[in-house]
Formats: structure tokens, sequence, C-alpha cells
């Protein structure tokens, strides 16, 4: 049986998780509203990804006799000013979650909980490559500036992104 403290942080993070996720789901729409296929394919590669985090967390939380108790998930925001903006956002979301991540770990390790510690630890993992991804369109994204064959070019290579097998 999981620690009730650990459960609650569990919890949290399957909020978190789910919090993400419809969090790209609107930003998917403002890139659909937009003409922007490309960018709208990636983000809802994104929000399937997080939906995925969620449930291998929900899963593992019910392995371990653990009480799964779902919160509300706030409204996305879905009006951004620029490209950029709706990435840099993407960026902060994924930094909160690996901080969030990082606690978590952090309290199975006093709580001396190795199998939680080995779960999350394919979590810490994912998320040097998340941050990654957001810093390197962002990079992308800086070169481009307001070049508007530049911005369809990343457009047009980030819709060729595959949907990725389950977490």
């Amino acid at each position: 049986m999981i620690h009730q403290e650990l459960a609650d942080a569990i919890n949290a993070q399957i909020a978190q998780e789910l919090t993400a996720s419809y969090n790209y789901l609107g930003m998917s729409t403002y890139f659909d509203e937009q003409s922007l296929d490309g960018f709208a394919s990636w983000m809802m590669n994104q929000h399937a990804e997080e939906q995925a985090h969620a449930m291998k967390l929900l899963i593992y939380l019910q392995d371990r006799g653990g009480k799964v108790e779902l919160a509300a998930i706030p409204s996305p925001n879905v009006q951004f000013d620029s490209v950029i903006e709706v990435f840099k956002t993407s960026l902060e979301q994924e930094i909160a979650n690996t901080k969030s991540i990082n606690e978590l770990y952090e309290l199975a390790l006093k709580l001396n909980d190795h199998a939680t510690k080995s779960h999350l630890q394919w979590f810490l993992d994912e998320q040097v490559e998340e941050e990654k991804s957001m810093e390197d369109i962002i990079a992308l994204l800086g070169r481009i500036g307001n070049d508007t064959a530049g911005l369809l070019y990343l457009n047009d290579k980030l819709g060729q992104r595959k949907e990725e097998p389950s977490a």
C-alpha cells in the first residue's frame, strides 16, 4: 500500500498532467484558427502525450492500492498574440511540470519508496526531452522572426511529427 502523502502528491501530478494536456488542446485550437495545421497537429500530439502521462501515473497509483481522486481541470487559454508566445507558454508549463515531478521524486525518496522512485525515473528523463524540444522550437522561431516563409516551413516540418505510442 502506498503512503497517503505520496498518493496525494501523485493525484496532484495526475491533475497537472491533465491540465497540461488540456492546455495543449487549447493551443492546438489556436493554431487551427490561424490555419497553421502543422503546429496544430504538433500540439495535438502533445495533448495525447500528456494524457498518456496522466494515465501512466493513474494506473501506477491504482496498482499500489492508492485511491485516485480526480481534480477539476481549469479551462485552457486559447488566445495568444503569436506563435512564439504559444511555445514560450508551453516551455513554462514544462518547466513547472519538471519541478513538480522533481518534488514528487524527493517525497518518494524521503518516504523510502523505491518502487515510486523507479516509476518516476521515466518521467524525469521525459521532462529533459520535453523542455529541450520546446527550447529548440523557440530558438528556431527566434531565428525566423517575421519571415513568413520560414514560419510556414517550420509549420510544415512540425506537422510531419507522427503520434508517438502511449507511454
